[in-house]
């Protein structure tokens, strides 16, 4: 199981140059995946462009988007030629998390109708190929990607993201949450994925917080409780679960591992490098 790493874009407070030093030495550990959260109605960093500055110090890892909650967007045109400039400029690297996003702000801030976000997402997802091909229905929009399309790895515990995952998608990624609800949804992106006649198998992942030490935990905690208040009390259930001690880790590793999950992406709650260097340590060594 290959194991990727969170980049803290959404933790207020944190600093560009942390940023910048913490993707660099994401790199340089080996971590598979450099990820960032999308959050537009919050204190944070822009997904699409903390990406590109990752892309820029950066040599090898795969950057990702989990998730891009793509339908507040108003264009897709637009998200696509934003989305093929980061791929160009990383050479290639980036695979694009989306999911339907919940909260309602977000779209309420770019004039985008929230009931309609699963529509607009498969439409969106459709539209953005297009684009990518060169057959949009304004033609000559570039850059191109790297290859022929940007890889699209599908969020959501619905039932439509299985169903989304079947038609567009590389595999699924969980947003979080227990193991046994990862094996649940998994299955069920397997049999869409056959049903669909896709040939290979779903590249499955999932995404869990991480804050090695009490007083990391603390921090964690109140961050989380903040950026998922909308949630109400599973607010508080993230925090509880944020895993702060070595051999945690280690037994959520092996669990999701043992899952078939093809990638772990570990959600650090700040940009503190010496943390990564910890997390390395347990997860990478």
């Amino acid at each position: 199981m290959d194991i990727g790493v969170g980049l803290a874009t959404t933790v207020p407070g944190t600093g560009g140059r942390e940023l910048i030093s913490f993707a660099r030495r994401a790199d340089e550990l080996g971590f598979s995946t450099l990820a960032v959260l999308d959050r537009l109605v919050y204190d944070s960093y822009d997904a699409i462009v903390s990406l590109a500055a990752a892309a820029a110090v950066t040599e090898r890892i795969t950057l990702a988007p989990t998730i891009l909650l793509a339908p507040y967007w108003p264009s897709a045109a637009l998200l696509a030629k934003q989305l093929a400039s980061v791929d160009r400029l990383s050479g290639g690297r980036l695979v694009v998390g989306v999911a339907a996003g919940g909260r309602a702000d977000d779209f309420t801030a770019t004039g985008v109708p929230f009931h309609r976000r699963g529509r607009l997402l498969d439409e969106l997802l459709v539209e953005m190929k297009q684009v990518w091909a060169g057959e949009g229905a304004v033609p000559g929009i570039g850059p191109r990607p790297t290859e022929t399309e940007i890889p699209l790895w599908i969020g959501g515990n619905s039932a439509a993201s299985v169903t989304r995952t079947a038609k567009h998608g590389i595999g699924w990624i969980s947003g979080g949450g227990p193991v046994q609800r990862f094996r649940q949804h998994a299955d069920a992106v397997r049999e869409a994925w056959r049903a669909e006649g896709r040939t290979g198998t779903p590249k499955l992942g999932a995404l869990t917080y991480v804050a090695l030490g009490a007083e990391r935990k603390q921090a964690a905690g109140r961050y989380l409780l903040d950026y998922y208040s909308y949630m109400g009390e599973r607010a508080q259930f993230l925090a509880d679960g944020v895993i702060a001690d070595e051999t945690r880790l280690r037994e959520v590793i092996a669990t999701f591992a043992e899952a078939g999950c093809d990638e772990l992406v570990l959600m650090p709650c700040g940009s503190d490098t010496g943390q990564l260097d910890e997390i390395a340590e347990v997860a990478l060594g």
